[in-house]
């Protein structure tokens, strides 16, 4: 299916548009109608598969299947519950404050908050379209890993005094749960697949625009000096350059694709990309209201580490 997408892209730009080929615009133009193209229609087909599981894993479930859980395997099964858990930054007040009310022990809490929004079904479909399997794999596997080893830690570090006072009196609101027919959960699953897919487009233009223009008129080798495996501390860089930039996956995917054609190591951009989702300032503004500023300093620290080591490791790995 990809050569018919390439051969439309090629069409739609050489010969509709009739720009040249080989010439930095003509790169540009193709590489955006190929990957826009692509990207989409493999996000609007995940999402949809991933919304039909969606209707069986709810709030309150989450809650309910994580509570009493101990160390470790609450841990785990925080993780695994975040990544077809819808999760945004302006959502992690209300996600927080239910948790702590349910009686979920922090350090799990932590494993859900760091797993939704670092791995999600549009970072998969993005990323497998984009790189294959394998690197989706990877990323999947090291968020889990660092969403599962970074709530083990807090609760190792017994930081309940650290959140909140107003917290621990919150009662959130419950919606009622109805039962579904597979019917209502393929129309569900319709729903946000079409309601996502737009939600997140005007992200997915403006990253693979970005992208194409990097693809058409950057030199081949601009980033190798500053983020090549040459650069020792490339990895740590591009952490700490992430963190001020706040963006989802439908971002960012397509300009870490283009970036790696251009020479940043692989595990230097799935680092950048993941200080980006998972360590966003923004998000640590929000989280702030209710934590303090010590649990805050310690959890965006054993972030930094992670993703950190995880840039490393990749980056030896993959070469």
């Amino acid at each position: 299916m990809q050569d018919y997408l390439q051969l439309f892209a090629d069409y739609v730009t050489y010969t509709l548009l009739g720009i040249g080929q080989g010439t930095p615009l003509g790169s540009t133009v193709d590489f955006f109608i190929y990957d826009t193209i692509k990207v989409t229609l493999m996000l609007a087909v995940i999402v949809f598969f991933v919304g039909v599981v969606r209707t069986f894993i709810t709030p309150r479930r989450v809650r309910k299947w994580v509570s009493g859980r101990p160390e470790g395997v609450g841990n785990v099964l925080a993780a695994l519950l975040g990544i077809p858990t819808p999760f945004c930054t302006c959502s992690a007040v209300p996600l927080f404050i239910g948790f702590v009310e349910s009686g979920v022990p922090l350090g799990i809490t932590f494993s859900f908050l760091v797993a939704s929004p670092l791995i999600n079904e549009i970072a998969a479909a993005m990323l497998i379209g984009m790189f294959g399997w394998q690197i989706a794999a990877i990323y999947i596997v090291s968020g889990l890993v660092i969403a599962i080893l970074a709530g083990v830690i807090i609760g190792r570090l017994h930081l309940e005094d650290q959140v909140e006072e107003f917290v621990w009196s919150c009662h959130m609101p419950e919606r009622s749960e109805q039962a579904m027919t597979w019917r209502d959960r393929i129309n569900f699953a319709a729903g946000e697949s079409k309601s996502i897919t737009r939600k997140v487009l005007p992200y997915i233009l403006a990253g693979i625009a970005i992208g194409a223009v990097i693809h058409g008129y950057a030199p081949a080798d601009f980033l190798l000096n500053i983020a090549g495996n040459d650069n020792p501390l490339a990895v740590p860089i591009a952490v700490l350059i992430g963190i001020p930039l706040h963006s989802n996956a439908a971002g960012m995917i397509p300009i870490i694709e283009v970036l790696t054609s251009k020479g940043m190591a692989m595990g230097t951009a799935l680092a950048f990309m993941m200080a980006v989702i998972g360590l966003s300032l923004p998000e640590m503004v929000i989280l702030r209201k209710v934590i303090k500023v010590r649990l805050l300093l310690i959890f965006a620290g054993i972030l930094f580490v992670s993703f950190t080591l995880t840039g490393y490791l990749f980056n030896a790995i993959l070469g």
